[in-house]
């Protein structure tokens, strides 16, 4: 009798650790609302805040003549991308912001896009379309980094992290887009995101 209760007891311990294993719980770090826009994709769509709207997104801020950091960010997200699709998440977007919006067509967006292997690119939006007045402040009041390009001067000094935003339109976490980037605990943030809606 004594081992029956043993055995039920364990039992009902793993159905309990199992229940706990399902549970994600995102701990939200920030809760900034992104201010609306209406801008246009590297396919030269146009795409709002209401469009993105109901699935998490990874933001990041580009331009297609940096020679520093935004190859590196380009290549941690097309790898982030990759990581997503080996664990079947599919719920989506990842949306670069180009801060040099006068130079970067969505042709330009576009090409530019095709340097890096991308697991799949319809879940990419590219955009521009803007003033670089538009973009410095979007940068600031809803990401809250820099975006600042200096009168005559080719490069845009800009933030290199990449911005968790939530199906609200919010951004819940910011991570290292440039070096030390968590790619895994990006990963797992996103999917934990999407189930914790569910």
């Amino acid at each position: 009798m004594q081992k029956w209760k043993i055995l039920i007891g364990i039992s009902c311990l793993c159905v309990l650790l199992a229940a706990c294993g399902k549970t994600t719980n995102f701990k939200a770090e920030k809760d900034i609302e992104i201010q609306n826009f209406q801008y246009t994709n590297h396919e030269n769509k146009t795409v709002t805040l209401d469009d993105l709207q109901g699935k998490p997104w990874l933001a990041l801020f580009i331009f297609t003549s940096c020679t520093t950091v935004c190859q590196p960010m380009m290549a941690n997200m097309a790898d982030i991308q990759d990581a997503l699709k080996e664990k079947g998440i599919e719920d989506y977007r990842i949306v670069g912001f180009s801060v040099d919006p006068e130079v970067d067509t969505p042709k330009k967006l576009a090409n530019y896009l095709k340097n890096y292997e991308v697991a799949d690119e319809s879940k990419w939006d590219l955009l521009t379309g803007y003033t670089q007045q538009d973009i410095e402040k979007l940068a600031v009041k809803s990401f809250q980094t820099l975006v600042k390009k200096t009168e005559g001067e080719d490069q845009v000094t800009h933030g290199t992290s990449f911005a968790l935003v939530n199906q609200q339109g919010h951004v819940v976490k910011t991570y290292s887009g440039f070096t030390d980037v968590p790619k895994d605990e990006i990963v797992v943030d996103v999917e934990s995101i999407i189930q914790d809606s569910k």
